[in-house]
């Protein structure tokens, strides 16, 4: 089941990588903002589009998947991985500058997820051992 996890969790933060980093290529390419349809027409001519579309429908059913068999505590935390991604992936790709404070706050998600997940892992143990 451990392996059921880590591929779903991975999946998982793929895709919601794939579909932020898409929609910030496709904005990009989209601009000027306007609301008309020559800018819906500019923003549906770009391929990046159509991969934010293929990352949020992969996440999705991801995640309805994860989520009959995981508990839900930690795949929930799991989830927000995304944002330690898109973070890391937009400093490299983008250039964009991260700092000390979403440092602290990518840390903090880090090791709420591991909290999470070895209360979660000590909590089966102990069931475990109460059923043998």
């Amino acid at each position: 089941m451990k392996r059921f996890y880590l591929i779903g969790f991975a999946l998982l933060l793929a895709f919601d990588t794939l579909n932020l980093i898409c929609f910030k290529l496709a904005g990009t390419q989209a601009l000027p903002v306007e609301m008309n349809t020559a800018w819906l027409a500019r923003v549906f001519s770009h391929p990046w589009i159509y991969g934010a579309v293929a990352g949020y429908i992969g996440a999705f059913v991801t995640w309805m998947g994860l989520l009959k068999h995981a508990p839900i505590g930690p795949a929930f935390a799991a989830s927000h991985l995304e944002v330690v991604s898109v973070m890391l992936l937009s400093w490299w790709m983008f250039d964009e500058a991260v700092t000390a404070t979403q440092v602290a706050g990518a840390l903090a998600i880090v090791a709420g997820i591991a909290c999470l997940a070895f209360a979660e892992g000590r909590e089966e143990a102990t069931a475990d051992v109460a059923t043998a």
